[in-house]
C-alpha cells in the first residue's frame, strides 16, 4: 500500500503507481487537488490568500472567471510530461492551447526567439554574419547523433564542453546568452563548463517541440494548471486509487526507522511507502534557497509582443548582472484563467539578495501598468533522506523554471528509488492498453 500527499508531482506519481498495480491512498490537507500547483478560484480567494485587504474591484469582472496558478509552468510540446499525459490518457480530461511566442531580453528590450528560419533571418537579435554562424550551429545540433561519428564534427559528447562548442562556431556573447537560456532553458551559466551532450539534447527538445505547433514549443491547459493534478487523480481512481481531501496529517508513524502508517483525525492508515512534499517531513529535508514569484494582473498585453494573448519572456542573468535568469509567464482570458480582457503575468526567479522585489524590477518594468500584484517568497527544500531505509519519498520544491522538465526528472528519480527500476514509457503504454484497449 502506498500513501501520497498533495501537489501535482505527487498526483502524477500516484497515477503512475496505480497503473503499476499499487494500492494507493491519496490524502490532501486542502479542500482542492494539487496544493501549491493548484489554480486559485474565485479571485476573492487569491486576495485572501495573499492578505490583500478588501475585495477585488468591479473592474476585475466575475470572481469565478479566474483560475490563477500559484506556480507558473508551461509544458514542452515534445517533453516528458506531455508523454506521461498521452501514455496515461490523462489528455482525455484536458484541453491545451499553444503559447503564442517566446521572447528573450537583450539590453533593455525584448525580442522574439525565432521560431522559423525566416524569422531567424529577419531577427534583429543578431547581425548578418552572426546569423550564418548560428544557422550552421543549429544544423549541427539537428544532425547530432552521439552514436554516429560522422555527425560529431570532432566533438566528444561526454568530454567537449559547451563553451568549446560555441567557440567552434564562433558565436558571440548575446547569441550564447539566448541559446543557453531561451533554447536550452538553463537558469545559470554553470552548464558552459559541462560536457555538451545535455545542452545539445535540450536544444533538440526545444526544436522538436517547436516543430509540432509552430508558434512556440510551449503548451498550457485551459482553466489553468490545476487541471493537471485533477486529471491524474481521475487516472488513479480508474485503477482503484482512493482520494481524500480535507485530511489533516497529525503524525507519520515509524517503526525501526521505517514508515508503517499515517495518523489523521485519530485514525492510523497503514502503508509501506509514502510520497509527500517537504512540508510534511521538515526533519527529512534541507533548505537550499528561495524563489520569488509575483502574480501581476493587467488589462493589456505585454508591449512588443505583437499583442500576444500568451507568451514567455526569459531575461538571461548576464543581461541584468545576476547569477539566475528571471522568467515571465503570461496567459490571459483566452485560456479561461481570467475575466474578459484581462492578462495574468507571473514573474519568478531564484532569490540572490535580501531585497528580492528589487531583483525582479527589470521584469516588472516590462509589464507596466499593473492593476494588482500578489508577491510570494517560498523557501526551497530538497530531501536529505532518499527513502531507501525509511521508504519515505520526498519531492523537491518547485524551482523557478517555467516548464516541467526538471519536475519530470525528479518524478523518474523517485520512481526508480521506489521500484528499483528505471521509469519506462513503453511499459506504461502496455499497461494502459490492458485497461483502455489499443488506441487507433
Amino acid at each position: 500500500t502506498l500513501m501520497v500527499y498533495d501537489n501535482l508531482f505527487e498526483c502524477i506519481l500516484s497515477g503512475i503507481m496505480s497503473v503499476k498495480g499499487k494500492k494507493v491512498l491519496h490524502m490532501d490537507r486542502n479542500s482542492y487537488y494539487g496544493a501549491e500547483s493548484a489554480s486559485i478560484t474565485p479571485l476573492e480567494d487569491l486576495y485572501k490568500r495573499f492578505n490583500i485587504p478588501g475585495t477585488p474591484p468591479e473592474s476585475m469582472g466575475k470572481g469565478r472567471d479566474w483560475n490563477v496558478d500559484l506556480i507558473p509552468k508551461f509544458l514542452m510540446a515534445n517533453g516528458q510530461l506531455v508523454r506521461m499525459l498521452l501514455i496515461t490518457q490523462v489528455t482525455r480530461y484536458l484541453d491545451f492551447k499553444v503559447i503564442e511566442g517566446s521572447f528573450v531580453y537583450k539590453k533593455g528590450s525584448i525580442y522574439k526567439v525565432p521560431s522559423t528560419e525566416a524569422e531567424a533571418l529577419a531577427s534583429s537579435l543578431m547581425g548578418l554574419f552572426e546569423k550564418r554562424r548560428f544557422r550552421k550551429f543549429l544544423v549541427f545540433v539537428a544532425n547530432f547523433d552521439q552514436n554516429d561519428p560522422k555527425t560529431l564534427e570532432g566533438v566528444d559528447p561526454t568530454k567537449t564542453t559547451m563553451r568549446e562548442v560555441y567557440k567552434k562556431f564562433d558565436l558571440g556573447q548575446d547569441v550564447i546568452d539566448f541559446t543557453g537560456h531561451a533554447l536550452a532553458l538553463y537558469r545559470t551559466d554553470d552548464y558552459l563548463d559541462h560536457p555538451c551532450l545535455d545542452t545539445i539534447n535540450r536544444i533538440k527538445l526545444y526544436s522538436e517541440s517547436l516543430a509540432r505547433y509552430g508558434k512556440s514549443p510551449y503548451l498550457y491547459p485551459l482553466y489553468g494548471l490545476g487541471e493537471l493534478p485533477q486529471g491524474f487523480a481521475r487516472l488513479s481512481a480508474i485503477y482503484g486509487g482512493t482520494y481524500m481531501l480535507n485530511k489533516p496529517i497529525e503524525e507519520i508513524v515509524m517503526e525501526n526507522g521505517k514508515i508503517v502508517g499515517v495518523k489523521s483525525e485519530g485514525e492510523i492508515a497503514r502503508c509501506k511507502q509514502l510520497i509527500c512534499d517537504p512540508s510534511y517531513v521538515m526533519d527529512h529535508v534541507t533548505k537550499v534557497g528561495q524563489v520569488i514569484r509575483v502574480i501581476c494582473i493587467m488589462n493589456h498585453p505585454i508591449k512588443n509582443t505583437s499583442d500576444a494573448n500568451s507568451c514567455q519572456i526569459i531575461i538571461p542573468q548576464n543581461q541584468v548582472n545576476r547569477k539566475h535568469d528571471i522568467y515571465v509567464c503570461m496567459i490571459s482570458y483566452a485560456h479561461n484563467v481570467a475575466a474578459q480582457g484581462k492578462y495574468v503575468a507571473i514573474v519568478s526567479t531564484t532569490v540572490e539578495t535580501s531585497d528580492p522585489e528589487k531583483e525582479i524590477k527589470p521584469a516588472l518594468d516590462l509589464l507596466e501598468p499593473v492593476e494588482q500584484k500578489f508577491v510570494s517568497i517560498s523557501d526551497q527544500y530538497k530531501p536529505t533522506d532518499l527513502g531507501r531505509e525509511s521508504q519515505i519519498f520526498i519531492s523537491r520544491s518547485y524551482d523557478a523554471t517555467t516548464h516541467f522538465e526538471t519536475t519530470c526528472d525528479d518524478i523518474k528519480d523517485i520512481y526508480k528509488r521506489m521500484t528499483g527500476t528505471d521509469f519506462d514509457f513503453a511499459e506504461m503504454e502496455r499497461k494502459k492498453n490492458d485497461v483502455f484497449g489499443d488506441d487507433q
